[in-house]
């Protein structure tokens, strides 16, 4: 059921998420590198020899083969199945699961009693009639961010979830598994950055965002984000990642957002512009500013917050902390490895840095080596493995008539590391809110209602 971009278009949202690496040009601006060290394998304590989970991909377009890739590399992943009504594409996935069965609808996916898991990856306003119908077959689902293309239909999908405690759901919020961003969560909270006053994020790549195919039906389809009526634009796609982590951050929620789009380059009949920027008002005066265009590369992607005494900037899965010059020393400094740039000491901020090191061997730094995405997929499969390991312990024990005590049973099941669908919800209701803003080129405000499901 995908309809996403064809191989012409060189951009997913993995762009937004993975870029170059700024290591060099972030020290030479006096940049701390924040990096947590001993970065734990995607799905957490996943033991040797684990059960591997039947799960069947729902869109096979740039995004959903991205998935495919990441989702063959997990050993706690067994793909059972793979669709998508564009025959390009389905042989294309196909290929790349050789054994799984490849259907071009979606409901015999959900009909394969084997299958425990989908992961939903088609265009946006597809998401809703696929989810619910996922999560009634009794399917774990992973459900791509925005959620959907209308707050009903995002409404319906939270209450859906909300309403299957037995089934792990996870919003396609990559950034709220991924084990830097956690390691910076305490950080940032803790004040190190003295009083947050401003944050920013961006994201700049010149191209068209338009598909090409000889079927004109085909071409409108896979062209569904530059329609007004299906798409939520640069900042529903691209820009709901950096809004959600800002809130999530900054433990708070925007009360307004203001908006502006404009079709600045890309005059082909488009009604969705090339180029907007926002504005997220959160209480107290701080204000998230995120911009995105099509039309110039300058400077790619980031997210930055400002604080009184420091601003860390995050890009893929590093960051950097640059001080003010009369912010209080932090304890840690004392041992943490220092190093000089461009007439600034950089302190690097890593895990355990405030304890002496055993020898004046400096340390090593050990990066992430995996994506945010692996590590998504990843907790999503442990998750949903922990579930349907606790249901089935529950019913052999206990049998399966007392529909209400296997419920509460299940509640207490942990959950690994990942976007809810209250996060998904809410960060999908922020982004329409936007996408709402810039069509109307005005300031809208955002009751307190709208973050609650009804």
């Amino acid at each position: 059921m995908n309809e996403n971009w064809n191989e012409s278009v060189d951009f997913n949202r993995r762009d937004f998420l993975k870029s170059g690496s700024m290591a060099t040009i972030m020290a030479m601006l006096g940049g701390v590198p924040l990096v947590a060290q001993n970065a734990p394998a995607p799905g957490g304590d996943t033991k040797p020899g684990a059960p591997k989970t039947k799960v069947g991909l729902i869109g096979l377009g740039p995004w959903g083969r991205e998935i495919l890739n990441t989702l063959a590399r997990l050993e706690t992943a067994e793909i059972a199945a793979v669709c998508d009504n564009y025959p390009a594409f389905l042989k294309r996935g196909a290929a790349a699961a050789p054994g799984a069965m490849a259907v071009d609808d979606y409901t015999k996916i959900l009909e394969n009693k084997d299958i425990k898991a989908v992961v939903v990856a088609t265009a946006t306003h597809q998401h809703k009639d696929i989810v619910l119908a996922a999560l009634k077959a009794g399917k774990h689902v992973y459900c791509e961010a925005p959620l959907a293309h209308t707050l009903e239909d995002a409404r319906a999908i939270a209450a859906a979830a909300k309403a299957a405690p037995q089934l792990a759901f996870q919003a396609g919020l990559q950034m709220r598994a991924d084990p830097q961003r956690h390691f910076l969560l305490p950080f940032i909270r803790s004040g190190a950055i003295g009083q947050p006053v401003m944050a920013r994020a961006q994201w700049h790549k010149k191209q068209s965002w338009r598909a090409t195919s000889p079927n004109p039906e085909r071409e409108k389809a896979i062209n569904w984000r530059l329609d007004r009526a299906l798409s939520l634009g640069l900042t529903g796609e691209l820009g709901i990642h950096p809004v959600d982590q800002a809130t999530w951050f900054l433990n708070a929620r925007p009360i307004a957002v203001s908006g502006y789009g404009t079709i600045a380059f890309w005059k082909d009949g488009r009604d969705t512009p090339d180029t907007e920027q926002v504005i997220f008002e959160f209480p107290g005066g701080l204000n998230l500013i995120f911009d995105a265009t099509l039309a110039n590369s300058f400077d790619a992607d980031y997210e930055i917050l400002y604080g009184s005494d420091a601003a860390v900037m995050m890009r893929e899965s590093k960051a950097w902390m640059f001080k003010e010059v009369d912010s209080p020393l932090l304890g840690w400094e004392v041992y943490a490895k220092k190093e000089t740039f461009y007439k600034e000491t950089g302190i690097m901020l890593v895990a355990d840095a405030s304890k002496k090191p055993p020898s004046d061997q400096p340390q090593e730094e050990v990066p992430y080596t995996n994506t945010p995405l692996s590590y998504s997929l990843a907790n999503f499969l442990r998750s949903a493995s922990d579930l349907s390991a606790a249901a089935e312990d529950f019913i052999n024990s206990f049998g399966s008539d007392d529909a209400s005590a296997l419920r509460e049973h299940l509640l207490q099941v942990p959950r690994q590391r990942g976007a809810t669908y209250l996060d998904g919800y809410v960060a999908t209701m922020l982004v329409l809110k936007a996408r709402e803003a810039i069509m109307k080129r005005a300031r809208v405000e955002i009751p307190a209602e709208l973050y609650e499901l009804t």
